[in-house]
């Protein structure tokens, strides 16, 4: 099912419960009921809880977009060291240099066409990059220099693999959910508390409390969804992608 039909059913469901459940409750109103006569200290409390909830939703809404940025950034870094790696060696022989550069790009297209679903579906690396990562970094530490400018060039090349690897494991690190259980049951409750808070305020059935009180539920949803899509950094809608892979090696698309 697609994301923002989920979205969509999500925010729907939200409004037709909060809608009907303030039909129901006003039938049971008294007809002398006064709703001017709502208690300050209860204006109080509900704007205070309205504004706590709102700061904990933006923190994290900022927090989930943050491991998303954090999540392409290490994307970015790995493609520009194997990019790195492919443009160095041509200081090399052409089987080593060909050898090489064949291995990178055995390990981008492996990356790009299957690692990266891989990762949506499991939340891990597969084992099988690792190994082609390895024999990047074999094909490179096993070939002796043996004149001044390879020389130059083999430290280079070794420190490039190196930042591959450390930006694949930031990859990998970031593969799962970034947001503890625990939040999403604070983010829930009071969701539902912030919500709820529209029935103490005695709301009638007027169009215009209606349409408020529904344009309200469907903000929170929307805004829980927002967070939940984030979550996953490399699992979902709004997601990091591999297109620095993309950008840097525009032949593996073939």
């Amino acid at each position: 099912m697609s994301e923002w039909l989920v979205l969509t059913i999500a925010m729907a469901a939200a409004c037709v419960v909060v809608l009907t459940i303030v039909v129901i409750n006003s039938r049971n109103i008294p007809e002398d009921d006064d709703p001017s006569q709502t208690p300050d200290v209860l204006d109080y409390m509900t704007m205070m809880i309205g504004v706590i909830y709102a700061i904990v939703l933006g923190l994290a809404i900022a927090g989930v977009w943050e491991a998303r940025s954090a999540a392409q950034e290490s994307v970015r870094q790995e493609a520009q060291a194997m990019h790195e790696v492919q443009e160095r060696v041509q200081v090399y022989p052409p089987a080593v240099r060909d050898r090489i550069r064949g291995d990178v790009d055995a390990y981008v297209s492996y990356v790009v066409k299957d690692e990266w679903p891989h990762m949506s579906r499991h939340r891990e690396l597969s084992p099988r990059g690792t190994q082609l990562l390895d024999t990047v970094r074999r094909d490179i530490t096993q070939y002796p220099p043996k004149t001044d400018l390879e020389g130059q060039a083999y430290q280079p090349l070794v420190d490039a693999v190196a930042a591959a690897d450390d930006a694949r494991g930031a990859r990998g690190q970031n593969a799962g959910d970034t947001m503890p259980g625990v939040v999403w049951f604070g983010l829930i409750t009071g969701a539902v508390v912030t919500v709820g808070l529209i029935f103490l305020l005695q709301i009638r059935r007027t169009l215009r409390e209606l349409l408020l009180a529904g344009l309200f539920s469907v903000l929170i949803a929307f805004l829980l969804f927002l967070i939940w899509d984030f979550d996953a950094p490399y699992g979902r809608g709004i997601a990091a992608t591999a297109q620095p892979f993309i950008d840097l090696f525009p032949h593996i698309r073939s």
